[in-house]
């Protein structure tokens, strides 16, 4: 009885002490676990690979360049306390909060307002019935389907989910059966526990771990205004939990898909506009739509970079394909679009590394402009070189951060 009382203090003991150093703001210890060497393992011979081999040694720290994207789903559902502590303890310097709200206007961490039947248990909950879509099951020629979105719940009902990876089993029959699809290369292994997170909770929980913000204005999936509730309402409610936190506003990177949110805080709260990101989506536009750019030929970026860069915002972010292509030697280099960004003056940051699993099959969407170099898990690092050393990107978001924390410490970034 004296040694399991003895060895539960033992085991406490390391907890208390990274509490009180959460509480202090300082953070907890940062470690690369094993996946870095793995990835530097699987690259080929070269100078970088001997670079990033000698500096196996190192000391860990943390650093802005890496960013949680959702904290760290690789391997922990996203948007969870467990998935941003793990994100922070593999040296991510900046934590991300995608920011949606509830039917009563509460503003919470969810990548989508309306992503709740896939992040979470609401499909096996009395909560079911009020999704926007029921559960149907997968029949002939049909796949399962359903929509629940946190508008369609108070914070109070919210709270009652539990988090889980971010999937479906699309050939579903039943609820239960809907709550798999977690891809083979993630893992259901630190489901178990995982905690929701309000946007207040979040930023008490980054700035416990010594972390800075980069909040993201999600869409609304609802018509705005909603009961009263505006987008410039929206826009102006996360900028106000960030005062009511008595955050500086040189540690907040608030982003958004919307020019105009972007443009709202520039206007309205210039020491938090300052750092807008602007998560440039053009790419995504029509085929006959005037905004479609093609990140070679500068004639399509519209507005232009510099006509970002006059309207007062300091920060984009496109994803991590637009900002390279090819050369005619077949390496990885700058884009026209990376090019005149910089040209501009403008910052650059780039999602999201990690996120597509095993490169043999060239990397997927993410990596669509240089898929003909991407054959090997060892190309993630090939590719983030080229963006930090090339582009000269501010950070990268990351599925797993250690790998990124990893090379920015190796380089000195």
């Amino acid at each position: 009885m004296k040694r399991v009382t003895l060895l539960a203090l033992a085991t406490a003991l390391p907890s208390m002490a990274l509490a009180e150093a959460h509480m202090a703001g300082e953070g907890p210890a940062v470690s690369y676990g094993q996946r870095p060497a793995y990835l530097i393992d699987k690259m080929e011979d070269g100078e970088l690979k001997q670079k990033l081999m000698s500096c196996e040694g190192q000391t860990p720290q943390r650093t802005a360049f890496s960013i949680g994207h959702r904290g760290a789903p690789l391997m922990f559902p996203e948007h969870t306390v467990q998935s941003n502590l793990a994100a922070a303890r593999q040296g991510a310097g900046i934590l991300e909060c995608d920011v949606t709200f509830t039917a009563d206007h509460e503003l919470v961490c969810r990548h989508a307002q309306n992503d709740l039947h896939t992040t979470t248990d609401i499909l096996v909950t009395d909560l079911a019935g009020k999704c926007t879509t029921p559960f149907s099951p997968a029949g002939e020629g049909t796949e399962a389907a359903a929509e629940c979105r946190t508008s369609d719940l108070t914070l109070a009902e919210f709270r009652e989910l539990s988090p889980k990876m971010d999937a479906a089993n699309k050939a579903a029959t039943t609820a239960e059966e809907y709550q798999g699809g977690t891809a083979d290369w993630r893992t259901d292994l630190y489901v178990d526990g995982a905690e929701l997170m309000t946007h207040a909770e979040s930023i008490e929980l980054f700035d416990s771990l010594g972390a800075d913000f980069t909040p993201e204005l999600k869409s609304a999936s609802v018509e705005m205004p909603h009961d009263g509730f505006s987008q410039e309402d929206y826009a102006q409610k996360l900028i106000d939990e960030y005062k009511a936190a008595e955050i500086d506003p040189s540690r907040v990177w608030a982003q958004s898909f919307n020019l105009d949110d972007v443009k709202y805080w520039i206007e309205n709260e210039p020491e938090f506009g300052a750092q807008a990101v602007y998560l440039d989506d053009r790419y995504e536009a029509e085929d006959d739509d005037e905004g479609l750019i093609d990140p070679n030929d500068p004639a399509t970026f519209k507005p232009t970079m510099q006509e970002l860069a006059d309207m007062g915002v300091n920060y984009i972010a496109p994803p991590m394909w637009m900002l390279v292509t090819l050369d005619e030697a077949g390496e990885i280099v700058p884009s026209a679009y990376a090019e005149e960004a910089k040209a501009a003056g403008l910052n650059l940051i780039t999602w999201t590394l990690e996120r597509s699993g095993p490169l043999a099959g060239g990397g997927g969407w993410y990596f669509q402009s240089v898929t003909d170099a991407i054959d090997d898990d060892g190309d993630y690092y090939e590719l983030l070189d080229v963006l930090a050393q090339d582009v000269g990107v501010a950070g990268v978001f990351s599925d797993w951060p250690a790998s990124v924390t990893y090379y920015a410490n190796c380089m000195g970034l």
